[in-house]
């Protein structure tokens, strides 16, 4: 029987920070639930002329993510800053990576979720996080938004969607999170990890 505390996997790929943040917020969402922690996970930058290698642990920041970081988790938070209304390469080259935990069916009935941050309010972030969702259901996960009992949603003028939590940045990427979009970021991490929580059951 494993002795490792069932853990939410928090993977981001983050440029300015903003998504970093969100990660955290997610984070603390996840640990408001008995039982479960989270394990926050990011990727590196890929280069456009070769394959960059990085060091195996990164300057300052959470760890890069393993294949057995995704394998053992019970459930899944992907987030990406949003590339013309996809997700970040250096989370693509990452999620491109895991054919062998698709062969296994690893993930397979695993709660996931996403979430995202973009320059401006119509930057395409319900179609980064839609995209996003794509390979997570190639993998046999199972997705999990914000339902509309969360009032942010509502009276959101910046991020939050049903889809996932998401950021307005602004044009220098430098708005901070606000208080809503901080909600709306522990909500969803808080979900995946009660719905993880009651699967392990």
């Amino acid at each position: 029987m494993s002795t490792v505390q069932p853990y939410i996997l928090v993977l981001f790929y983050s440029r300015h920070g903003a998504v970093a943040e969100m990660a955290r917020h997610i984070a603390r969402g996840v640990e408001q639930v008995t039982g479960i922690e989270a394990r926050l996970r990011t990727v590196p930058p890929v280069s456009t002329t070769c394959e960059a290698v990085a060091d195996d642990i990164p300057e300052d920041g959470p760890l890069y993510c393993s294949h057995e970081d995704l394998r053992d988790c019970s459930g899944l938070v992907l987030g990406s800053p949003t590339r013309y209304g996809n997700m970040a390469a250096p989370l693509k080259y990452f999620i491109d990576s895991t054919s062998s935990l698709w062969l296994s069916g690893a993930l397979i009935d695993k709660p996931a979720a996403v979430f995202s941050s973009s320059s401006s309010l119509h930057g395409g972030q319900e179609s980064t996080l839609l995209t996003m969702m794509l390979p997570l259901l190639h993998h046999g996960m199972m997705m999990v938004g914000i339902p509309y009992s969360e009032a942010g949603l509502m009276s959101t003028e910046s991020g939050g969607t049903p889809y996932g939590a998401s950021h307005l940045a602004g044009q220098n990427s430098d708005r901070a999170i606000d208080v809503v979009e901080q909600n709306l970021c522990q909500a969803l991490g808080k979900r995946v990890a009660q719905i993880a929580t009651k699967m392990m059951c």
